[in-house]
């Protein structure tokens, strides 16, 4: 898949089919949406594109709110793009002036000189330019004067079941993994370093590795435990996981920790890079008395989750 940076250079895409929008999670429904660009653009000789946004709009319009969750970072967008067999990403920065385009000049200027479309595939409700002007009637004025075909694709053909960006993070932030999962049509990841923690795992058997995430606008589940499945160097291992404020063990509420317990694992891993899938939520997070209650509780998890493993 080839990556464009803004919109020069793009002379060697061919017979550009071409859809629009951010993207985030790349969830079945977009992933519906790729895959008709891709077979519209094979049975014209041409060659798939998304044209899609960085920074993410809300960034740039409102970057006093510190709200933003996003389900995807970049890299992660990439690489599923990739996966689905896309060829070609052209990314134009969001910007202020940008979000004041005209969807007249949005058109003109970009889909027709920029990127040559020769077809336009669009979601059954997709809107651009400047206050959402743009639409598919929009679109369809163009097309009617041969500047592009157009194609819409209905609410039926995404999903029966209406699949949305906004969906999927509440259903993350909910613990709601199987929802999210499903809407993904993956389990949702989290990507970090390893870091050193207080080593309370390693004095009850339970030895972590404590995550920083490389994303700070990357959405964080709801606190409790989980199963997962773990990549570190290229190898997946399951394991179980913990998100939230550790209130066994520390007073205060300082900052939300994410720590992974991998099964059968013991070497030493700090400073690598780590893919976290989350599989399914277990339990909310509790405080306990002392550490032996806690560790009984784990105890009581691991058995639970490697029971998920072994039936799923």
């Amino acid at each position: 898949m080839r990556i464009f940076e803004g919109l020069s250079d793009l002379s060697h895409i061919k017979n550009a089919v071409v859809t629009i929008g951010t993207f985030d999670g790349v969830h079945l429904g977009h992933q519906e949406i790729l895959r008709t660009v891709i077979s519209e653009a094979k049975k014209i000789g041409g060659e798939s594109v998304l044209l899609t946004f960085y920074p993410h709009p809300r960034m740039v319009l409102s970057p006093e709110n510190s709200d933003l969750l996003l389900l995807q970072t970049q890299a992660e967008k990439m690489e599923k793009l990739t996966s689905i067999g896309l060829e070609n990403v052209v990314i134009y920065p969001f910007s202020k002036e940008f979000a004041d385009l005209s969807a007249k000049n949005f058109v003109e200027e970009i889909l027709i000189k920029g990127l040559h479309a020769e077809k336009i595939i669009i979601g059954y409700d997709h809107q651009f330019g400047h206050q959402r002007e743009g639409n598919l009637a929009f679109l369809q004025r163009y097309a009617d004067q041969g500047f592009f075909e157009l194609m819409e694709i209905p609410a039926e053909q995404i999903d029966e079941v209406y699949i949305s960006s906004s969906k999927i993070r509440n259903a993350i932030l909910d613990g709601e993994m199987s929802t999210a999962n499903s809407c993904l049509g993956a389990p949702f990841e989290l990507r970090g370093t390893i870091t050193q923690g207080l080593q309370n795992g390693r004095h009850i058997g339970y030895p972590t590795a404590n995550m920083e995430l490389n994303d700070t606008h990357k959405i964080i589940p709801a606190n409790g435990v989980y199963a997962v499945k773990i990549d570190v160097n290229g190898e997946l291992y399951k394991g179980m996981m913990n998100i939230g404020w550790r209130p066994t063990v520390e007073e205060e509420k300082l900052k939300r920790k994410i720590e992974v317990h991998i099964f059968d694992f013991r070497n030493e891993i700090y400073g690598a890079l780590c893919k976290v899938q989350i599989c399914q939520f277990f339990r909310p997070e509790h405080k306990f008395p002392n550490l032996e209650e806690l560790k009984a509780q784990i105890q009581q998890d691991e058995v639970a989750i490697r029971n998920f493993f072994h039936t799923s």
